[in-house]
């Protein structure tokens, strides 16, 4: 019975990831275009997005800051996820709500962009630092799953929705990983040219 659990688990990953590729392709390539256009004239990406989420914005910046595939220089990313006197003063002075959208304040600009993290596009702290980016002038890359929430009617067309089309949290997150693979490698290339290997 655990054998058929853990089978079926990377069936249906398996079968969502090459269902996605068609649905996500051209919402990731946008996005690409987006965060290339950003840090190519010297802006910033800032990410957002709780519990595995707030995980997945920690691995982008990491990947951004240090390295992905290729030597090259340090690219600005930050997760606004990980500065724990910041986040425990704004959830206990203000409200938990309130975690994401007073860094965006505090460090977003205009051309910036904003990452945002919510698999059920309903996240509160998410939408909050999504409206204040947007009053800021900066571009939002959104990755959402269960049809986008409300996070799919508060972006402009300026923005782009990387949408998982799917309903089950694990698996939205999953896709969700591969997406931000494929951004890191995407910026890669456009910055610099060719493959890693190259």
């Amino acid at each position: 019975m655990t054998n058929q659990r853990i089978l079926a688990h990377f069936q249906e990953s398996a079968e969502l990831k090459m269902q996605a590729a068609e649905v996500l392709e051209q919402p990731i390539s946008y996005a690409i275009e987006l965060m290339f256009s950003a840090l190519s004239n010297g802006n910033k990406i800032l990410a957002c997005g709780n519990g595995g989420s707030a995980a997945d914005c920690q691995h982008f910046a990491a990947e951004l800051v240090g390295r992905f595939e290729r030597e090259r220089l340090p690219l600005p990313a930050m997760a606004l996820t990980t500065d724990t006197s910041i986040l425990t003063a704004v959830a206990n002075d203000y409200s938990f709500q309130e975690v994401f959208s007073k860094q965006v304040q505090a460090f977003g600009q205009a051309g910036d962009i904003l990452l945002a993290l919510s698999t059920s596009g309903n996240s509160a702290s998410v939408i909050n630092a999504i409206n204040v980016a947007l009053e800021r002038d900066m571009r939002v890359v959104a990755l959402t799953g269960k049809g986008g929430g409300e996070i799919a009617k508060i972006l402009t067309d300026a923005d782009v929705n990387i949408c998982v089309p799917h309903d089950r949290t694990a698996r939205i997150q999953e896709v969700h990983l591969l997406t931000i693979h494929c951004l890191c490698d995407g910026i890669d290339v456009a910055l610099f040219g060719g493959d890693a290997n190259d």
